[in-house]
């Protein structure tokens, strides 16, 4: 058998594409893979807007006390929930996921840490603590807060405004 020759580029070359000379519409289409850091996740920059309107992690972290060492705390509650809500949003149900994504630029930047030079988020034994950290009764004061997070009307037409937690001193 003779050695065929390769038109196609090697697998490990990312430089050079197979259609370089694509068009669509008359406009030629070029594809690079040197686009540096980028995200698959784009969706999280609505679910900060959504967020950021909502405050939902800022509310649910009023709701626990944190027992942490003052000293040793290099996460604040609010942010560690974030996190968690994000991950889990764009399907990184999984607390290990979050090793992954600590340190994804576009996950840091819309918890408020720059994508590129800031530190990095936490990891998954302390959101694992997270998820241990609220008492029963922090929980229900969550579940408090969380579930009527708009304005409900009764059935007698009364208006219910949403409860909220106080903070825990």
């Amino acid at each position: 058998m003779g050695s065929i020759g390769s038109t196609t580029p090697s697998m490990h070359d990312d430089s050079l594409v197979a259609f370089d000379s694509l068009a669509i519409q008359h406009k030629k289409v070029t594809a690079a893979f040197n686009g540096g850091s980028i995200s698959a996740d784009g969706g999280l920059l609505l679910l900060r807007q959504a967020e950021r309107r909502f405050g939902v992690s800022a509310i649910l972290a009023k709701c626990i006390r944190d027992r942490r060492e003052r000293a040793q705390i290099s996460h604040q509650i609010d942010e560690m929930l974030l996190l968690r809500m994000l991950a889990i949003a764009c399907g990184n149900e999984d607390a290990d996921d979050c090793d992954a994504l600590r340190c994804e630029p576009l996950f840091k930047l819309v918890v408020g840490r720059a994508p590129e030079s800031g530190e990095a988020l936490c990891w998954q034994p302390t959101i694992s603590r997270l998820g241990n950290m609220p008492s029963i009764i922090e929980a229900a004061r969550m579940t408090a807060a969380h579930a009527p997070s708009c304005h409900s009307t009764g059935r007698d037409g009364t208006s219910h405004s949403a409860s909220r937690c106080r903070p825990i001193s």
